[in-house]
């Protein structure tokens, strides 16, 4: 495995805190302090269980529906080379303009976002699962489990310490200063897609690597 940055950098530049920001602040711009305090706080926890169980649980369940790693990584990269082409439009690596819309409608109606669309799937989707789950086939021991499981940790600290300052980054920044953040990490995550479909498709078809 690439320990100990590769993994990091990746998950980082697909849940991308710092992008969601402008969501977050629409999302909870009726909500109380302490209301947007528990929000802050759920989506930064959830979005550790989220990479957590798939660093843990992710590979039995590919063993369950018979899906070789290869076939996930060529479908894996996949997704992250459209989650980096969206990222190069200064879009959420994850989002989607029904769970924006969904988003909205439930911060009206005063209900909790944390979880859903704001953690899952603006922070943490299909793209951050698959990248997990392929850097933990990766592993050959438990405490490289116990490393991507940290990462899940500092991810979630960091989705913390982005949606906490969140007025301030925002006003700092601007949405100009946000779109460049985001079409950087955007160019970061297509040239680490195009490397783990490459890497299935050498796996799928073993003349390609000769």
């Amino acid at each position: 495995m690439d320990f100990p940055i590769k993994p990091l950098v990746t998950l980082l530049a697909i849940v991308n805190p710092i992008g969601v920001i402008p969501f977050f602040i629409h999302f909870t711009r009726n909500f109380s302090l302490e209301q947007r305090q528990r929000t802050v706080r759920v989506a930064s926890f959830t979005a550790f269980v989220v990479i957590a169980v798939s660093a843990l649980a992710g590979l039995r369940v590919l063993e369950f529906f018979s899906i070789s790693l290869a076939s996930f990584q060529v479908g894996g990269g996949s997704l992250l080379l459209i989650s980096a082409m969206h990222m190069l439009n200064a879009q959420p690596a994850e989002s989607r303009a029904q769970d924006v819309d969904e988003g909205a409608s439930r911060a009206d109606s005063g209900a909790s976002i944390a979880v859903v669309p704001l953690t899952i799937p603006l922070l943490t989707g299909p793209a951050s699962i698959s990248t997990v789950v392929i850097y933990a086939e990766k592993a050959r021991h438990f405490w490289e489990l116990g490393v991507l499981v940290g990462y899940g940790l500092v991810i979630g600290m960091a989705t913390w310490l982005a949606l906490s300052a969140a007025g301030r980054i925002g006003r700092f920044m601007g949405q100009t200063g946000i779109n460049v953040m985001t079409r950087l990490m955007g160019l970061i995550l297509a040239a680490i897609a195009v490397e783990v479909m490459a890497d299935g498709l050498i796996k799928l078809f073993p003349v390609l690597g000769r």
